[in-house]
């Protein structure tokens, strides 16, 4: 018998043990998750195991474990203040349904097109707002509902911190937990075959039950009571623009995360690489599920998905199998969440939040790619201070803007002898974004002097910058001066065509 399951599943060791390995990464991050989301702890474990059990058996990507994630935290807060949690469920059902069609339409290959430093301020954004945000649990405080009301009440809340005895045991056992995690990969190895969010989280619910420290803790409900699916009345809503507008950012960003995870998860391991339609899909139909659920919206996650490569996982049994110990944990062990305190789970998210600042990456971006680096502080910055769908909606325009700019870079050389003709030579790509520089350059040169305009090398010449040459070539020669020569660009002769002589008068 052994033999024979052997033979079926080659690697299953290897990935047996990679699943206990991710299911205890798992574990608090979906918990944390669900608990900075305004939601009930259950449904992070809840999307946990769909994404384990639903999205870890289709195709798309072997490796990469899905759940819930943390930069969907910010949105989903939103929603659920705005909307209600009913309704969140109506826009997760939506929004895994149009993943399934954006990969049944082979999509998903043009996720790979978005700029990288819009993404890269999406995220540096989600992680500003996840920390501000998380840092009021720390402090035993309501936190403000916009970004910028975050950012402005948290030297408020710091100050009101020292006479609160609330406050600071939240504050310690928050520090401790992002102290324990930003040391752990530093203790022995033998230590460290724990996974760090898990030994942190253990570690700050023994201190706080042994202290007995003042501080707030999960609410436990129960797997069956978390679990709600949306009412049909839930639906009616879905045609208000603040809805539609929710469940569009849903949309890109969940399956922009995805997939640019995917990318990042190849550069991981040497096997088969990710199919990034049938990955879409994958993701949509996990989404589908946990609408239908009333959980939280789930995007592939790159700590879950580089710990499953690290600890050896050769096949997607491993993400399969750690939706197996999520599904036996909440359905065997829920009081347990009970003893977690919340400023443990706020000190992962915020420990997490500023890995998703690339600060770093900024500098470097900032000496090399200024307009890169532009675009990502702009989009992290309208992120805090409007909200996350104009945020991206906002960078994605800049990087719009930019990338016009520098593809309507035009050059102009005039040579002038003194005698004869004046030789004008435009190079690169004329569009009517630079005709006003290409008509003063060119209504500088002296009236009475003919001109040879020379457009062979330019790659692109569209139709406004044309007319308004010939209207210049028009107005120079009415002067008296000879006809201006124009010399085009010659095109490769089409099959059967007869070259033709490319300066025209």
């Amino acid at each position: 018998m052994n033999n024979t399951l052997i033979s079926r599943f080659p690697h299953l060791k290897q990935d047996f043990a990679a699943s206990l390995v991710v299911f205890l990464v798992a574990l608090p991050l979906c918990v944390g998750v669900a608990v900075a989301s305004g939601v009930p702890a259950e449904l992070g474990l809840v999307t946990g195991i769909v994404g384990g059990l639903v999205t870890g058996l289709m195709r798309g990507s072997s490796l990469q474990v899905s759940g819930p994630a943390a930069g969907l935290t910010v949105l989903v807060f939103e929603a659920v203040e705005e909307f209600g949690l009913p309704v969140l469920g109506a826009i997760v059902l939506v929004t895994g349904l149009l993943q399934v069609l954006m990969g049944v339409l082979r999509l998903g290959r043009y996720f790979r097109a978005i700029s990288v430093s819009v993404v890269e301020g999406m995220l540096a954004g989600i992680g500003l707002v996840l920390i501000a945000g998380q840092l009021y649990p720390a402090l035993a405080a309501k936190a403000p509902d916009s970004g910028l009301g975050k950012m402005a009440g948290l030297p408020g809340a710091f100050l009101d911190a020292p006479g609160d005895g609330e406050a600071l045991a939240s504050l310690a056992l928050c520090a401790g937990t992002v102290a324990i995690l930003a040391l752990w990969k530093h203790v022995p190895a033998k230590l460290r075959t724990v996974p760090g969010p898990l030994a942190a989280v253990g570690l700050a619910t023994l201190a706080a039950s042994a202290l007995s420290l003042p501080v707030a803790t999960v609410e436990v409900k129960g797997l069956l009571g978390a679990v709600q699916p949306p009412p049909l009345s839930a639906f009616t809503d879905l045609a208000s623009v603040g809805v539609l507008g929710t469940i569009v950012a849903f949309t890109l960003i969940a399956s922009a995360e995805s997939l640019f995870s995917a990318a990042a998860v190849d550069r991981l391991h040497d096997g088969p690489r990710t199919r990034y339609d049938k990955e879409l899909v994958a993701q949509g139909a996990g989404n589908t599920i946990c609408g239908l659920l009333g959980a939280l919206p789930m995007t592939a996650v790159i700590v879950r998905s580089a710990a499953n490569v690290q600890a050896g996982a050769r096949t997607k049994a491993s993400r399969v199998l750690h939706g197996v110990w999520l599904l036996l944990f909440a359905a065997l062990l829920p009081g347990v969440l009970a003893y977690i305190p919340i400023p443990a789970l706020a000190g992962i998210l915020v420990y997490s939040g500023a890995k998703l600042v690339p600060v770093r990456a900024l500098a470097a971006l900032w000496g090399e790619h200024r307009g890169e680096a532009l675009i990502l502080g702009v989009t992290a910055v309208s992120i805090v201070a409007v909200s996350m769908f104009e945020g991206v909606l906002i960078g994605l325009a800049l990087a719009i803007v930019k990338t016009a700019w520098e593809a309507s870079h035009v050059r102009l050389e005039v040579v002038d002898k003194g005698a004869g003709p004046i030789e004008a030579y435009l190079s690169g790509n004329a569009t009517f974004l630079r005709l006003p520089k290409i008509l003063d350059s060119l209504e500088s040169l002296p009236q009475d002097r003919p001109v040879r305009l020379n457009l062979s090398g330019l790659h692109h010449l569209d139709h406004a910058c044309r007319k308004a040459l010939e209207n210049w070539a028009e107005r120079h020669s009415a002067a008296g001066t000879e006809p201006v020569q124009v010399t085009e660009r010659e095109e490769p002769p089409r099959a059967g065509a007869v070259s033709r002589p490319t300066e025209r008068v």
